[in-house]
C-alpha cells in the first residue's frame, strides 16, 4: 500500500513517509524533505506559489487549468456519491496525470459505484468514499488501483479517514471483517471484535456498514474482499436473498446474522443460537416454560435455541401474522401461558433501543424467574421491572459474546480470546 500522509495542522512532516500531501490551507509553502514524489494541494491558491523546479505532483482541484507541472484534478462530492457512469465521466475529462474523486458514501449501493467506477477507469486515478461507511475504500488500494491512498498525521483532513500509522500498518492485503445494519450507532461488535483479533495477532480490521438498504451488499463483499460480516436489526432476513448458501441451523432459524466469504461463495450462518445457550449455560432449561418476546429474526433464533434447549415456549409478538408463522414454523402451540406463568422470559424486541411498549404486561413479572432482554449496553424498562420485582435479570452481553465468538470462528477458523471480548465491552 502507497500511503501518502496528509496533515490537518502546520507540524513537521511525518518521518518515513514515502509520500506527503502538503495543503495550501494548512502550511504557507513547501517545507523541506517532502521529497519528489509529494503532493501540493492548491485549496484555492494560485498555482504560480509552486515553484518551477517542483517535481512533485500539484492538485488543482476541479480545474481544468494548464500547468506545466504534474497534474492531479480532483473531484469531491461532500452529499452523495454518483453512480459508475457519472464517475467515469467525470473523471475522465482533462489531461491530468492523475484523476481523483472523493465522494460521500452512505450506502453499499455507494461502494459499489466506486468499485465498478474503478474498473472501468482507463487513466491513473484516486477513488474514494469520505464517511465511516467509506473507510473500505481507503484500505483497499489495490482492489480498486489506486496510485496511492491517504492517512493522515495529526488531524484527520476528511471524514472516515485512518491515521498513516494504521495505514501503513494495514497493508492491502489485511483481513476484513465488520458488520452491517441501520442504525448501528448502538452497536458495540466493532470495539469487541476488534479486541479479539488484535488478542489472536490479526493483522486486519472490523468496520461499519451502516446502509439504509442491501443493495449491492454481495458485490461489496466479493469485490472488496470481506472475510465476513456480522448482520444485526433490521436484515437477519432480508440478508438471506443475497447469499449462495445458508447453514442448516440459519435455515431451521430462518435468519443469518454471520456471513463468510467462503473463497467466493457467500455462507449465512446464525450465530445467534450459540450466543443463547451461552447466556443460559448455567440455568435450567428443560421441561421450562419460555416466553419469547417479539416475531422478528431475533426471536426466530431464541425460539429454535430454546427448543433445543428442551423449553416449552410461548410467543407474544405486535406482529399477529409473523408471531402465527413462528408458531407453525416450529410447531408452537401458542397461549397455553403466560408472561406470569413463565420460568424464562426472552426479549428479542428493540425496545429500549427503540420507544415502544412490549407485546406483554411485564408488571406480571415476579421473583423466581429469569429474564433474558438480547439489548446490551443500557438499562431496559423489561429489566428494571424484573430487578425490582426479585427476578434473576441477564442483559445481551453474554449472548453479544458468546455469537462473536461463534463469527470469529468461522471466520478464523480458530477460537478467539474470550476475556479479550469481555474487557472491550467494559
Amino acid at each position: 500500500m502507497r500511503v501518502c500522509t496528509t496533515y490537518g495542522s502546520d507540524m513537521p512532516i511525518r518521518k518515513g513517509s514515502e509520500m506527503h500531501e502538503i495543503r495550501l490551507d494548512v502550511f504557507d509553502g513547501i517545507p523541506d524533505g517532502v521529497g519528489d514524489e509529494s503532493l501540493v494541494t492548491l485549496c484555492g491558491k494560485d498555482i504560480s506559489i509552486i515553484p518551477k523546479d517542483f517535481k512533485g505532483l500539484v492538485d488543482v482541484g476541479d480545474s481544468l487549468i494548464k500547468t506545466e507541472h504534474r497534474k492531479i484534478r480532483s473531484i469531491h462530492d461532500f452529499e452523495r456519491t454518483p453512480s459508475a457512469d457519472e464517475i467515469v465521466g467525470m473523471l475522465s475529462e482533462g489531461d491530468q496525470e492523475i484523476s481523483k474523486g472523493a465522494f460521500v458514501a452512505s450506502s453499499f449501493k455507494d461502494l459499489k459505484s466506486i468499485l465498478d467506477a474503478s474498473r472501468r477507469l482507463d487513466r491513473k486515478h484516486v477513488l474514494l468514499g469520505m464517511g465511516k461507511i467509506g473507510e473500505v475504500t481507503r484500505i483497499r488500494q489495490r482492489v480498486l488501483g489506486n496510485e496511492f491512498s491517504f492517512g493522515y498525521h495529526g488531524v484527520s483532513t476528511a471524514p472516515g479517514q485512518l491515521s498513516a500509522d494504521e495505514m501503513e500498518e494495514l497493508g492491502d492485503d489485511c483481513v476484513l471483517t465488520g458488520i452491517t445494519g441501520h442504525p448501528l450507532s448502538h452497536s458495540k461488535s466493532p470495539a469487541m471484535q476488534s479486541a479479539a483479533m488484535k488478542a489472536a495477532g490479526i493483522n486486519g480490521r472490523y468496520l461499519t456498514f451502516d446502509s439504509p438498504d442491501l443493495e449491492g451488499v454481495e458485490d461489496v463483499i466479493l469485490g472488496y474482499n470481506i472475510r465476513g460480516i456480522n448482520v444485526t436489526i433490521p436484515y437477519k432476513q432480508e440478508i438471506m436473498s443475497h447469499l449462495d448458501h445458508i447453514s442448516g441451523a440459519a435455515v431451521s432459524a430462518g435468519a443469518v446474522n454471520t456471513i463468510v466469504n467462503d473463497n467466493g461463495k457467500l455462507i449465512g450462518h446464525n450465530t445467534d443460537v450459540v450466543g443463547i445457550a451461552y447466556t443460559l449455560r448455567d440455568i435450567e432449561t428443560s421441561g421450562a416454560k419460555a416466553v419469547v418476546l417479539g416475531s422478528g429474526g431475533a426471536a426466530r433464533a431464541a425460539v429454535f435455541e430454546l427448543g433445543a434447549l428442551g423449553c416449552k415456549m410461548s410467543i407474544s409478538a405486535r406482529n399477529a401474522d409473523a408471531a402465527s408463522a413462528l408458531c407453525r414454523d416450529f410447531g408452537i402451540e401458542n397461549g397455553n401461558f403466560g408472561i406470569e406463568d413463565a420460568d424464562i422470559v426472552v426479549n428479542c424486541t428493540p425496545i429500549g433501543i427503540v420507544e415502544g411498549k412490549y407485546p406483554a404486561d411485564i408488571t406480571k413479572l415476579h421473583e423466581g424467574q429469569t429474564v433474558f432482554d438480547m439489548v446490551y449496553g443500557r438499562s431496559t424498562p423489561i429489566l428494571e421491572t424484573a430487578r425490582i420485582r426479585g427476578c434473576t435479570c441477564m442483559d445481551g452481553s453474554d449472548m453479544l459474546v458468546g455469537q462473536g465468538a461463534e463469527s470469529f470462528r468461522l471466520w478464523f477458523g480458530r477460537k478467539p480470546d474470550i476475556d479479550a471480548m469481555k474487557d472491550a465491552l467494559r
